[in-house]
C-alpha cells in the first residue's frame, strides 16, 4: 500500500503535521447525504494546509472535530454547488467581523467573478456601507491567482504555495454536455504531481487516461455515483477502466448506501471508498 491512514489524535484535527503529504476528508457523501457529510478535504504538509471547497456541513464538521474553521488559512474551490460553498458564508462573515482576519483564495480570475456575482455577493456583499458601495470580494479574501499552464490538453493552472504544489485542470461536470469548455466552471486537481483529486466530474475516461500517463499518480481520489448518467462518473463506467487505474482509484462524493457496494468495490478491483475523518499520508 502507497499510503498510510493514520486516525485523528483525541478526536481533534490538526492542521499541521510532520512534513508528510496528508489527505483529510471532512466529508466523503454526495450533495445529498444524509450520513457522511460532503466531499470536502484538506491538504496538510508541514505548516502548510489548503481546505478543497467548504461545503453546508464543513463549518460543522471542523465544530465536531474542535478546530473553527475560522483558522483555516488556504482555500481553494471546486465549482459553486452548495455542497462545495455553503459554509463560505460562515467563513467570510466570521473572518471579518469576529476574528478580522482575511484567508488567502486560490482562484483563477474567471471563477472569482462567478463565484462573488452569482452566489456570494447577496449574502456578503451588502453588510455595510462606509464608502457609499457595497463591500467587494477582495474585502473578504487574499486573492491568489494561479499561473496559466500549456501541460494538459486543457485549460490548466499552477500554484505553489509553502510545500504544497497544485495544477488546476478544468472537469467536465455541469451541464450535461460532451466538452469541459462549454461547461460551467468547475476543476480538479493534481498534489505534489502524484495525487488526483478528480472533483466533481462525469466519466471523462480520455483526459483521465492523458494525466495519468504523465504522472503515474499514487492515488487517484475519485468522484463515483451508484448510477449511470447525470453529471458524475457511474460506478459501472469506472469499472470499465484497465486495472492499472482501478487500484489506485479511492471512490468519493458516493450516497449513503456505500454499504451495499462494498464487496463490489473490491471485486471491479479499486481500491476502497475513501473513509472520512482519517488522514491518508504519502511518504
Amino acid at each position: 500500500m502507497i499510503y498510510k491512514i493514520k486516525k485523528i489524535q483525541d478526536g481533534k484535527l490538526s492542521l499541521s503535521n510532520n512534513g508528510e503529504l496528508s489527505i483529510f476528508f471532512l466529508g466523503t457523501g454526495s450533495a445529498f447525504t444524509k450520513k457522511l457529510y460532503q466531499t470536502n478535504l484538506l491538504i496538510i504538509k508541514g505548516d502548510d494546509h489548503i481546505l478543497i471547497d467548504c461545503g453546508t456541513k464543513t463549518p460543522q464538521a471542523f465544530y465536531e472535530l474542535g478546530v473553527p474553521i475560522t483558522n483555516v488559512k488556504k482555500f481553494l474551490i471546486t465549482h459553486s454547488h452548495a455542497d462545495h460553498i455553503g459554509g463560505l458564508e460562515e467563513v467570510m462573515l466570521s473572518g471579518k467581523y469576529v476574528t478580522k482576519t482575511k484567508p488567502e483564495i486560490i482562484i483563477t480570475k474567471t471563477y472569482k467573478h462567478l463565484l462573488w456575482d452569482l452566489s456570494l455577493r447577496g449574502g456578503c456583499g451588502f453588510n455595510q456601507d462606509d464608502i457609499g458601495l457595497p463591500l467587494i470580494f477582495e474585502d473578504f479574501w487574499e486573492v491568489k491567482y494561479p499561473d496559466r499552464i500549456q501541460d494538459y490538453s486543457r485549460d490548466a493552472y499552477h500554484y505553489n504555495t509553502g510545500g504544497i504544489d497544485l495544477k488546476i485542470f478544468r472537469t467536465m461536470h455541469i451541464p450535461e454536455e460532451d466538452s469541459w469548455d462549454s461547461g460551467f466552471w468547475s476543476c480538479g486537481l493534481i498534489i505534489d504531481n502524484s495525487i488526483l483529486f478528480s472533483g466533481d466530474t462525469r466519466f471523462d475516461p480520455a483526459f483521465l487516461m492523458e494525466i495519468e500517463k504523465k504522472h503515474n499518480f499514487k492515488a487517484i481520489f475519485h468522484d463515483c455515483q451508484f448510477f449511470n448518467g447525470g453529471v458524475h462518473a457511474g460506478f459501472d463506467e469506472l469499472s470499465t477502466l484497465p486495472p492499472g487505474i482501478k487500484e489506485k482509484m479511492i471512490l468519493v462524493h458516493y450516497g449513503d448506501n456505500w454499504e451495499n457496494y462494498t464487496e463490489k468495490v473490491k471485486e471491479a478491483g479499486f481500491d476502497s471508498f475513501a473513509r472520512q475523518w482519517v488522514y491518508y499520508t504519502f511518504s
